[in-house]
C-alpha cells in the first residue's frame, strides 16, 4: 500500500481503542502507556547529526517492520507525508506533533488495530506506545511490555545499571515508562471541585495536562493524568499508581454528577438537551463548539438523560470531528466555513445513527 491507502484504511476503520468496552469508559476515554528507549553507541537524536538520525531511522525500521506484532501494520516516514496527513496521526492520538513536524527524519510503526505504535526519531530514539479503551492500563503493560523485550532482542537499549534506561529527559530516565489516562471530568469543573482536584493531584506527583497531552489545553472538560518521575518506581508501581490515582478521580466525579443531580437537576437536564439539540440541528459547528457541546451530550450519557446516543459514537465523533479527519473523510481540502458546514453534516450523520440503532462498522 502507499501512504494514501494506508490513511485511507485508517481513516475507514476507527481505533480499536475508540472503543467503550473497557472498565469505566463511560467516564475515561483511554487509557496510554509509553515506553521511551534509546540505542547504545548512537548519541540521542536531540544532539545527532543527520547522519546518523537516518542510519538509526532505517536500523529501527528495519528491525520494527520485521516483528509480527506489526505484520499487516502500517509504516510511515513521516517526511513523505502531506500536512494534511501528519496532522490526521496527531488528530489519531498515535503519534505527537514534534514527531510530524519539529524533527526532520522521523517515522512511525503502527498495529493494524492501532493498539500501538512505535515512534522513531522523537526525543528519543524510539517512544513505543500501547492504548485501550478506559481504564486499561494493566492490560496494556501486559501487551507492551513483551513487545518492549522484543524489540531489546533485536537491538541493545542504552541502559546502566545505576540509572536504568538512559533518555534525553531526566523525568523519563529509569523506567522510561509513563502511563496516563484521559478522563472526562464535567461534573467536577461544573462543581468547581476541579482545581481542589488538580492541587491533589500534583501532591500525589501525577501531571495533569490537556486532550493532546504535554503543552495542550484542556477542551471539553476532557484531562490527561499521567505519571512523572520513573527513576526509582518499578514499572508495575508506576502502572499502579495512576489506575488507583484514576479510580479515585472516577469516584469524585460520580459523587459530583451526584450533587449535580440532587441541586440543579432541571438546570443540568436543560443544559444538556440544549447541546444536544444545536449538534443535531444545527447547519454550521466550529470544532470549539462540538467538542464542548459533546461534552455536556457525554455527560447527558453518562446520567441516563440521553438514552438513544451512545458512547461508542460519541468516541468516534470525539475523533472524526476533527479538521484533518474531516477533510480526509470527505477528500476534499476546506477553508473554515466549509469544515463548519461539512462538520454539521458529519454531526448529523454520527448521532442519527444512534437514533436508527446503527452501528458505524
Amino acid at each position: 500500500m502507499n501512504k494514501s491507502e494506508k490513511i485511507e484504511k485508517m481513516l475507514r476503520k476507527p481505533s480499536h481503542w475508540m472503543e467503550p468496552k473497557g472498565p469505566y469508559s463511560e467516564i475515561v476515554f483511554s487509557s496510554r502507556i509509553r515506553l521511551a528507549r534509546n540505542l547504545q553507541n548512537h548519541r540521542f537524536a536531540i544532539s545527532s547529526t543527520k547522519e546518523e538520525k537516518r542510519e538509526i531511522f532505517n536500523e529501527l525500521s528495519d528491525e520494527l517492520i520485521g516483528i509480527n506484532t506489526f505484520k499487516n501494520g502500517y509504516f510511515f516516514d513521516i517526511q513523505g507525508l502531506s500536512p494534511l496527513e501528519k496532522e490526521f496521526l496527531v488528530e489519531r492520538h498515535l503519534v505527537s506533533f514534534d514527531l510530524c513536524f519539529e524533527y526532520d527524519i522521523s517515522g512511525a510503526v503502527i498495529e493494524k488495530n492501532e493498539k500501538i505504535s512505535v515512534m522513531i526519531n522523537e526525543e528519543d530514539h524510539l517512544r513505543i506506545q500501547g492504548f485501550g479503551g478506559g481504564l486499561q492500563l494493566f492490560e496494556i503493560y501486559d501487551f507492551l511490555n513483551p513487545l518492549d523485550d522484543e524489540i531489546g532482542m533485536r537491538i541493545e537499549y542504552a541502559f546502566d545499571k545505576e540509572f536504568g534506561y538512559l533518555t534525553s529527559c531526566p523525568t523519563n530516565i529509569g523506567t522510561g515508562l509513563r502511563a496516563s489516562a484521559l478522563i472526562h471530568l464535567p461534573a467536577l469543573v461544573l462543581t468547581r471541585e476541579i482545581e481542589k482536584v488538580i492541587r491533589k493531584l500534583k501532591e500525589k506527583k501525577i501531571l495533569v495536562r490537556g486532550l493532546y497531552g504535554e503543552g495542550s489545553e484542556v477542551k471539553g472538560n476532557f484531562f490527561q493524568l499521567s505519571s512523572s518521575m520513573s527513576l526509582g518506581r518499578r514499572e508495575e508501581d508506576i502502572v499502579s499508581l495512576v489506575t488507583e490515582t484514576v479510580k479515585e478521580v472516577v469516584e469524585m466525579e460520580r459523587n459530583a454528577r451526584e450533587v449535580l443531580m440532587k441541586n440543579a437537576q432541571i438546570q443540568i437536564e436543560d443544559k444538556i438537551w440544549r447541546a444536544y439539540g444545536i449538534l443535531r440541528y444545527a447547519h454550521l459547528l466550529t470544532y470549539e463548539e462540538v467538542i464542548n457541546l459533546s461534552s455536556a451530550v457525554r455527560l447527558g450519557v453518562g446520567l441516563g438523560i440521553i438514552r438513544n446516543v451512545t458512547l461508542k459514537h460519541l468516541n468516534k465523533l470525539l475523533i472524526y470531528f476533527q479538521p484533518a479527519h474531516l477533510q480526509l473523510f470527505y477528500n476534499k481540502k476546506m477553508d473554515n466555513y466549509e469544515r463548519d458546514l461539512r462538520r454539521s453534516l458529519f454531526v448529523k450523520e454520527i448521532l442519527s445513527l444512534d437514533n436508527r440503532g446503527e452501528n458505524d462498522g
